[in-house]
């Protein structure tokens, strides 16, 4: 994570969720419209970008110079970007995917309950995928971005 020290709401509450609306999409996107599942990035983008922002006004505050206003600005970016967005949104749109893949074999089961659980394992595997991300993309940003800027 970002440098700064103390509570981030961003990243250490509930508010942290809302970074996942895009998998919540991703997880219902069997049943829903794909348009709502877009929708759902709109959501997870805006957090991104106020977490980012909060960041960069939080570096303004503290030291104010200009590089290191903008060192600050990436790492929020880029950390939320991999860790709310891309890995995330991946993973579970491919464990959906091969979830109805896997379901598909059992042909007993109506087309429409198929779908439903494709959705339970997506919304239920959200929980579980959070802290292993996002600490895997802090040891990514530990051991790239941030080594190459200080």
């Amino acid at each position: 994570m970002s440098s700064q020290g103390g509570e981030d709401i961003f990243r250490d509450s509930w508010v942290r969720y809302l970074g996942y609306s895009n998998e919540v999409g991703e997880s219902f996107r069997p049943v829903l419209p794909v348009k709502v599942v877009r929708a759902s990035y709109g959501v997870a983008f805006a957090y991104v970008l106020a977490d980012t922002a909060d960041k960069s006004w939080k570096m303004v505050q503290k030291d104010g110079r200009p590089k290191n206003v903008l060192i600050e600005t990436g790492d929020a970016l880029i950390w939320q970007t991999l860790a709310s967005i891309v890995i995330p949104g991946f993973t579970i749109n491919r464990l959906c995917a091969y979830s109805q893949k896997a379901l598909c074999r059992y042909n007993k089961i109506p087309v429409g309950a198929r779908n439903i659980i494709t959705v339970c394992i997506g919304l239920a595997s959200i929980p579980i995928i959070v802290r292993p991300i996002d600490k895997g993309v802090s040891l990514l940003m530990d051991a790239t971005y941030r080594k190459w800027v200080k």
